[in-house]
């Protein structure tokens, strides 16, 4: 520690379990720190121990005591060197005498270096750097002493500067706060001047250098914040054409309609607006005192044509709210010490082609109180007017994003399937872990923390965590549709397995204690879909196919300074990638395409075989007959041009002058 205060959690039931701090010495005849024995002493030296009791985890605070400031002439209480503490801490938890943490704290604390003398009236006045350049001789960087190669630099003597004459810096670095910068007229002299530069050149003397613009601040505009507002169509009639797959909901306030969804960091955005034909469910942790209200139920959604739908709105009361609260560890910090709050919302849009036609609200309300922790609910499922199954969602047989995979497990006589990845929560162990099904389209990453002893057995362990990853993989199949048969095998693909183990090779069986090589720690979800075609203007997408492989780490135990009575922790994970590929293979490269790569215009930016491009029928950007035109024009000028610069035309135009 460098500070006079730090904090450390022992984590776990503080009943019974005393605190002490002790300083500790080291032996002078082995140079070892001495390790201390159990005690209730909260105050070493300079040094107080304070403890704030939670529930399952207390706070741990060692301060410092003493004053920090540098000594003056005459004075005690003080720093007399500015290295003032450097002392050896150590903090033990014991319960009836027996240790059950311990933590070494080394504790380095310098004096407080601010200055409480006098203080001299007479300040340095620094020029306006918008008129004068603030530093005169940028290299001089050395006060009392000649800067080696710094020319301008006042301390360095004739003698001196002879040594390094011919090697001074050169620039703004060097002295030369005012160059002449390209635009002068005197600066003609450069090399590759153009001819025109006499015209456009500007005339100032040196005083007015653009330099010093760079220290120009002008005048500053108030920035404007992004709003969610957007243009409608101002076409008379209606003010919308429909909406398509991806758009966002408007409401009657010509705003986003929002609900709560995770964002790619994996954290809950309360203002996300809700997309046309996307379904999703997401859960929000919060507690009393970070809670916001949400958009209200009586806001009114624009159908896509124009009118306005008003929500049905059914709320209903939650009594076990098991499932939602968790107790939290921190302490509370709410005003108030309940209060009525939704614990889960589930939004049902009616469509039909373009348009809404209603949306149907249940939300469930419940009793939050201030340390406890809800994990919210939000759910948005879009239903097609003209279909009756729930699970035939927009008429389209193919994944939407957002939608579960489906699996099946065919080996079984109840063929349902599951194909899931981790949601922890608390402490994120793999015992208190819940599964989400994977959701089509998104790439996750999610895992959970596994329990592990020193005399773990690295056979026992690597099927314990085979078996807690294939248990996320209930599944044989994976359905090439969202609404695939079960009857029918050719709707469904089998997922590729390939073993942790290679059982070619020889798995070390791990001799050293607290130590196994090749854990399967890591499972790899990899599933390739393709577009197959549309289904009114919304991509019909299929999967390919389905691998699953697994990743193996090197687990060592990690411990302080004992490591009986202790477990480490190993950390599992399982990712999922979304692979897409193109219906049909692409078309191979010709040996041309190949070997002369200056004519590919996928690879260069000048494309030679579309330089008359805008003369075909693929270019839509203007009438066909304005481009022929412009191009036949075109041509004249190139053609007229080419007979004036021969030298005969010039013979026969002194001929007919003549």
């Amino acid at each position: 520690m460098s500070g006079p205060t730090v904090n450390s959690f022992f984590i776990g039931s503080s009943s019974g379990v005393t605190f002490s701090i002790i300083l500790s010495p080291i032996d002078e005849e082995t140079g070892k720190l001495q390790l201390a024995k159990c005690g209730e002493s909260k105050r070493a030296g300079d040094w107080n121990l304070t403890v704030t009791p939670g529930m399952d985890i207390s706070k741990v605070t060692i301060s410092l005591t003493r004053n920090l400031q540098l000594c003056l002439p005459n004075a005690t209480d003080c720093c007399t060197t500015p290295l003032c503490v450097v002392e050896t801490l150590q903090v033990l938890a014991c319960r009836d005498s027996v240790l059950l943490a311990h933590l070494l704290i080394q504790a380095e604390i310098y004096a407080n270096s601010s200055f409480t003398g006098n203080v001299s009236e007479n300040a340095t006045i620094i020029p306006n750097q918008v008129f004068q350049p603030l530093g005169s001789c940028p290299c001089d960087l050395t006060a009392g002493a000649c800067d080696v190669r710094c020319c301008c630099d006042l301390e360095c003597s004739p003698d001196l500067k002879q040594l390094f004459n011919e090697s001074c810096f050169t620039g703004v670095f060097g002295g030369d706060v005012n160059p002449p910068f390209d635009q002068l007229c005197s600066s003609q002299s450069m090399e590759y001047t153009p001819e025109w530069f006499p015209f456009l050149c500007v005339q100032s003397s040196l005083n007015n250098t653009p330099f010093l613009g760079y220290f120009y601040h002008g005048s500053i505009s108030t920035p404007k914040a992004p709003s969610f507002k957007i243009p409608l169509q101002t076409s008379p009639g209606k003010l919308f054409t429909g909406y398509r797959q991806g758009d966002p909901i408007i409401t009657e306030e010509n705003e986003y309609f929002t609900i709560p969804q995770q964002s790619l960091a994996g954290q809950c955005v309360g203002n996300a607006p809700v997309a046309y034909l996307q379904n999703f469910d997401v859960k929000c942790l919060t507690d009393l005192a970070s809670y916001k209200e949400g958009l209200p139920h009586d806001v009114k959604i624009n159908s896509g044509t124009g009118d306005f739908i008003q929500q049905n709105v059914i709320y209903r009361t939650i009594t076990d709210t098991g499932k939602f609260i968790t107790e939290s560890e921190s302490l509370h910090t709410a005003k108030v010490p309940c209060q009525n709050v939704p614990f889960a919302e589930n939004y049902t849009f009616i469509w039909k082609d373009k348009n809404i036609q209603q949306i149907n609200v249940t939300v469930f309300h419940g009793s939050l109180c201030d340390g406890e922790i809800l994990t919210q609910r939000f759910t948005v499922t879009f239903l097609n007017l003209e279909s009756t199954n729930s699970e035939e969602l927009f008429g389209n047989p193919g994944y939407q994003v957002g939608k579960p995979v489906r699996a099946a497990n065919m080996n079984a006589s109840d063929t349902f399937g599951s194909l899931n990845i981790w949601q922890t929560a608390g402490r994120g162990l793999c015992t208190s872990a819940t599964s989400t099904p994977v959701l089509f389209g998104l790439n996750s990453l999610s895992g959970c923390i596994l329990e592990v002893g020193i005399n773990e057995n690295c056979s026992f362990l690597r099927a314990n965590v085979i078996e807690k990853l294939n248990s996320l993989i209930q599944a044989t199949h994976v359905g090439r549709r969202d609404n695939s048969s079960y009857s029918d095998l050719n709707d469904w693909v089998e997922i590729i397995r390939l073993d942790p183990f290679n059982s070619d090779a020889n798995v070390s069986t791990g001799n050293l204690k607290g130590s196994c090589p090749d854990i399967p720690a890591n499972l790899n979800i990899r599933i390739i879909f393709a577009d197959v075609g549309a289904v009114q203007g919304i991509p019909w997408q299929e999967i390919l196919a389905v691998q699953i492989s697994y990743s193996t780490v090197m687990w060592q135990f990690q411990c302080g300074l004992t490591c009986e009575n202790s477990v480490s922790f190993l950390p599992i994970t399982a990712s999922v990638q979304f692979i897409k590929v193109p219906a049909q293979p692409p078309v191979p490269m010709t040996r041309f395409q190949i070997n002369y790569t200056e004519f590919d215009c996928n690879r260069n930016d000048v494309c030679w075989p579309q330089l008359f491009y805008p003369l075909t029928r693929f270019y839509t950007g203007e009438p066909y007959s304005q481009c022929l035109a412009k191009g036949l024009s075109l041509a004249f000028l190139v053609l007229l041009v080419a007979i004036m610069s021969n030298p005969w035309f010039s013979k026969v135009w002194n001929s007919y002058s003549l």
